[in-house]
Formats: C-alpha cells, structure tokens, sequence
C-alpha cells in the first residue's frame, strides 16, 4: 500500500511519477509527428532574415516550443518560400526529406524533460486549487497552466540558451563552460535568461487559454455523450480545437520570438556578442513597419496545421497513459484487498 501513497483521488489515482512517463511518451510521440511543420513554420517566419550559412532553426511542439540551431554540412539554400506548400516541396528537393526531421535528436534532449515538469506541474497545480478554490473550480485550469508554464519556462530557459550556443559551433564542454563563465562575470547570471520575455508572453497566454478550453470542451462533449470519462476521441478533439484558438491569439508572440532567435544565430555565427536589447514591443514595431500587420501572422497556417495535431496528440496520448496507469493502480490496489481479506 505505501506504493499508492501518493496516488490520492485528487490527482485522478495516480502517482507523479507515473504522470511523468505518461508525458513523457507524449512528447516523443508528439515531436516525431510535428517536427516536419515545426522546420516549414520557423522558415516561413525568419525568411526575412536569411539563416546564417549551413546553419537552421527548428521547434519542436508538445504544447511548447523549444527551439535550437542545426548544423546542415553545405548549404543548399532553397530560396524564397511562397507558402507552406512551397516550403515543403523546395526543403525536400534541395536537401532531402530527412531535413523536415532534421534538429530532432538534440530537441528530445530539451523537450521531453520540458514537457515532463511542465504537465506533472500542471497536474498537481490544478488538483490542488480545484479543492481551494471551491465554487471556483472551474478557473483552476487557466491559473494552473499559467504557473506551471512560468515554472518550467524559467528552468528550461539556461539550458535551452547553452543548447542553442552548443549546437552553433563545434566546441568542447570546456570551451563552452569558459563562455559562459565569461558571459556570467561580464553581464550577470541574467544573462542566461535571454529570451525570457517574450517566451513567458506567448507561452503563459498560451497556457492558461488551452488548459481552461480544453478541460471546458471536454467536460462539454462529455454532458453531449452523456459519459463520465472522456474517451480517447473526445481528448483529441478538445486539445485540437483549444490548441488552435490559443495559437492564433498568441502568434504575434511566436514570430517576435523567432525572429530574436535568428538575430542570435547570426550574432553567434559572427563570432559577436549575445546581445538581445531590442524590447519584444520594439521588434513588433520593427516587424509592422518592415511587413505590415501581415508580418505578425507569418507563419500562420504552418503553426495552425501544426498546433492542432501536435495539442491533439500530445494531450490525447498523455489522458491514455494516465488511464493506463489509474487502471493499473485500480488493479493492484484490488488484488491486494483480495489478497489481504484471503
């Protein structure tokens, strides 16, 4: 009995540990499906500002976006993209359809653990402000995605920094510790939380908006069945349609994001220092004054295609472990009450 200890009802009978390989499956599955749209989406966005030589930007989705520069040997350039479809014809032709997958490896490394903290956090946020906030239960989910998303940001945030420097040039662990011990004593330990702003801005908003639409749509189209568990279709129809509506209100976000990010690549391709001194409101400005509104948008079909599927499996793939491991537990807590009574 000790084993289930800490899988009280208010957690839906599981236990943390259980919930992190449930997310855990569900951001490997996830990012192996969405990671072709991830490379389309990144360069109809930066194609403004070209890639530096033999280098390229991908994210990879599970609900969060994690981005990181790939080494891509010669540089087969495939020019101006004019729209999702021509992206995919013209990456597979120049450099192979192994390119749509291409960054995949080393953005697991980061997006599982990512993914990892950030849903077992959720999950007991939301269990233990449904109990607190009594009559206001239902908003539980949007102030649960919220925190939980800030907390993982913040921590994953270094990391992803030292990846992204990492994977830029070829370099020791030696090497690039005395880059950042350098970069520590000259700016401050701040300076390893660049590109926190505008992450926090499209992602919490991002959070908040799906977590509460999903567990609303959920419990809606389970009063429409008339069930009291939601089936697997139903899981993946609510992360879908939640998904797609947070996506479109926090895109704006999503390309100042991409855009810092490939200022970045070629301040490091340069051999320049990190700096990251434009405001996330100066780069919209920069944006509108250079593309219009338009360019706050780009991107927008490649991220909707992708967003859905990519909230949709994640969430549906993630309800299925934790229904695999509360039956699990169901099962073994009975057998040894049978057990016990014998």
């Amino acid at each position: 009995m000790s084993g289930q200890s800490s899988a009280s009802p208010a957690n839906g009978g599981i236990t943390p540990i259980q919930q992190m390989v449930a997310s855990c499956s569900g951001a490997f599955i996830t990012s192996v499906f969405v990671t072709p749209l991830d490379v389309v989406k990144i360069r109809l966005q930066a194609q403004k500002n070209p890639f530096p030589k033999g280098k390229y930007f991908v994210f990879c989705n599970g609900l969060m976006d994690h981005i990181c520069v790939c080494e891509n040997g010669i540089s087969k350039a495939p020019g101006h993209f004019s729209g999702t479809l021509d992206a995919f014809i013209k990456i597979v032709r120049c450099e192979g359809i192994k390119s749509l997958w291409s960054g995949l490896p080393p953005t697991l490394v980061m997006a599982v653990p990512a993914t990892v903290i950030y849903f077992t956090c959720y999950d007991q946020l939301c269990a233990a402000l449904r109990v607190r906030m009594g009559d206001r239960a239902q908003e539980a989910p949007l102030l649960a995605g919220a925190i939980a998303r800030v907390g993982s940001a913040t921590v994953i945030s270094p990391l992803e920094l030292i990846r992204t420097k990492l994977q830029s040039q070829r370099q020791s662990y030696r090497e690039l510790t005395d880059c950042i011990r350098s970069a520590v004593e000259t700016e401050g330990w701040l300076s390893l939380w660049r590109g926190l702003g505008p992450t926090l801005l499209r992602d919490v908003p991002f959070s908040a908006m799906y977590w509460y639409n999903y567990e609303r749509g959920k419990s809606w189209l389970c009063e429409w069945y008339d069930i009291t568990e939601p089936t697997f279709t139903i899981t993946f129809i609510s992360g879908a349609a939640s998904g797609s509506l947070a996506s479109i209100v926090t895109l704006p976000f999503d390309v100042v994001k991409t855009r810092r990010q490939v200022e970045l690549g070629e301040l490091q391709a340069k051999n320049l220092p990190w700096q990251m001194s434009s405001s996330t409101f100066t780069v919209m400005r920069r944006i509108v004054a250079q593309d219009g509104f338009r360019g706050l948008f780009a991107g927008f079909l490649p991220r909707l295609i992708k967003v859905a599927p990519a909230c949709a499996i994640m969430i549906s793939t993630y309800e299925f472990g934790k229904a695999f491991f509360r039956k699990h537990n169901q099962e073994k807590l009975l057998g040894l009450l049978q057990s016990s009574n014998t």
